[in-house]
């Protein structure tokens, strides 16, 4: 075999090179399990790393349907229900895991919420059976500072228990492409010590813009009544800002115009973000403010898409995590067959 190891300066890794051409490892096709899986946003992300799912779970019916028109397959159930062993080997385990319980606009209780709260738990009893090589949560902002800190650092003592190396940082939407203003909290761990570094935010050249994502054509039953859109311009902060912009009703009643969205929430009334304080963004527009493609199928009535996209993801993000955590143990597999070479 016509094998060999450089140091590639610019990458600041060792790749290894077999006849002249890279090695190829598992990491260029990989399997992971999509856990609270929504409607895919975060399977899209991983398929586009190069990934494929062997196991879906989802608990929502409805989430369930819209799923599988566009992946052709119907989530498994109650994760809770589950058991571990049935469940296929894999290599990465990925999870949006509920967030009501440590929500700011729910209730914060946590832990001490039996029906999302201890979903996490679920996680670990997961990662205990299968032992995958990675994994990458997704949470609220606010469960960082829940509990002052206390619940997030249960989570991840519980994870390191299992003997993974984790990493935690929050990320906004806006700074990978989509124009919505969208904090989330993302946990990736790695079994073996895996050195990993979170996507830096993409140019301002190649962030979309609301006017990348709005529809040219809108059909009339979108536009408000005449006395809710007279309400808002009456109350708007700046009268003179510049269109097309998204705004929001504060709970002090004001409304505050800006050239993205805020983040899209699953229990928002009707006409939570207006856009130009005329309309409600359509179906596609919600997800391309989510960041998922137009071939993503709509099979459901408006108010079910607008619930289903504020519980999903910025699909962009996950994408640049996933690309991240597989260039990482990428690296780590080229490190160890350099280092068997010595």
């Amino acid at each position: 075999m016509n094998q060999r190891t450089i140091y590639d300066l610019n990458k600041e890794m060792y790749i290894t090179y077999d006849n002249g051409d890279k090695i190829q490892t598992k990491w260029d096709d990989f399997s992971f399990i999509d856990l609270f899986a929504g409607i895919g946003g975060i399977r899209l992300g991983f398929e586009a790393a190069g990934g494929h799912c062997v196991f879906s779970s989802e608990f929502d019916e409805d989430a369930c349907k819209t799923y599988e028109a566009n992946f052709g397959e119907h989530p498994s159930g109650d994760i809770t229900k589950i058991d571990a062993k049935n469940i296929p080997d894999f290599d990465i385990l990925l999870g949006g895991f509920p967030c009501q319980a440590f929500s700011i606009i729910g209730k914060k209780e946590g832990f001490s919420n039996e029906t999302c709260g201890t979903l996490f738990f679920d996680i670990e009893r997961i990662l205990k059976e299968k032992r995958p090589s990675a994994f990458m949560l997704e949470n609220v902002r606010n469960l960082v500072a829940h509990d002052s800190g206390n619940t997030f650092k249960v989570i991840k003592s519980h994870l390191e228990a299992l003997g993974y190396h984790v990493y935690s940082k929050v990320l906004n939407a806006l700074d990978y492409g989509v124009p919505q203003k969208r904090e989330r909290i993302f946990i990736v761990g790695f079994l073996d010590d895996v050195l990993f570094e979170f996507p830096k935010p993409v140019p301002i050249t190649e962030r979309l813009g609301l006017p990348d994502i709005l529809e040219k054509k809108v059909d009339a039953k979108y536009y408000v009544k005449d006395a809710i859109r007279l309400s808002r311009l009456e109350r708007i902060k700046d009268k003179n800002y510049p269109r097309p912009y998204i705004s929001h009703e504060n709970m002090a009643g004001s409304i505050t115009p800006h050239p993205y969205s805020s983040a899209l929430r699953a229990g928002a009334s009707a006409n939570y973000i207006l856009i130009n304080d005329e309309r409600r963004p359509t179906e596609r527009e919600i997800l391309r403010i989510q960041g998922f493609p137009d071939t993503y199928k709509i099979v459901l009535s408006y108010g079910k898409v607008k619930h289903q996209c504020g519980n999903s993801v910025a699909v962009p993000v996950i994408k640049a995590i996933a690309k991240e955590m597989i260039a990482s143990l990428k690296a780590f597999e080229r490190s160890k067959l350099y280092a068997n070479q010595k």
